[in-house]
């Protein structure tokens, strides 16, 4: 059996492949996850633009990091679980391939975000936001974009 076959056999896939409430479930699930991903990203992304430049980093933005945090996992879990229901199909899949790519390099992007000095002095109330916090918050609000397009995709090809 081949990894592929494994992971479609996994007891979990079984489920929602049997199970048309669990698939429901898991599916609004990962748009729960989607939904706190987007809708925490994108109005710190813009803040850290300059847009909402009144709304203090400092209380909005923690909260905004750890919302996405959440939205992410729930995302990514349930992204995965729906996945073991067709895994050759979503293999086969330009669109999925597309978004799970673009998914990485947006994580990525999170990843140096964090690990960006300015980033976290912005978010301590330091006041100015620096260029490159910038230039990567606008390539943030870009690539989540892109990944839900390209999730929305998937179920067109």
């Amino acid at each position: 059996m081949s990894l592929v076959e494994w992971i479609g056999a996994w007891p979990g896939a079984v489920l929602l492949q049997r199970s048309g409430t669990a698939y429901l479930l898991v599916n609004a699930a990962h748009i729960l996850g989607v939904g706190l991903v987007v809708g925490a990203i994108l109005p710190l992304d813009l803040r850290l633009l300059g847009f909402f430049g009144r709304v203090p980093l400092d209380v909005v933005g923690p909260f905004l990091v750890r919302a996405a945090a959440v939205g992410v996992a729930l995302a990514i879990a349930t992204g995965l679980w729906l996945f073991t229901v067709k895994p050759a199909e979503y293999l086969g899949n330009e669109a999925f391939l597309c978004k799970a790519l673009l998914l990485a390099v947006a994580l990525g992007n999170v990843v140096l975000q964090h690990r960006n000095r300015h980033f976290r002095a912005a978010l301590a109330g330091g006041g100015h936001v620096h260029t490159s916090v910038r230039l990567i918050a606008a390539c943030s609000a870009l690539l989540w974009l892109s990944v839900l397009v390209a999730g929305r995709w998937i179920g067109f090809i």
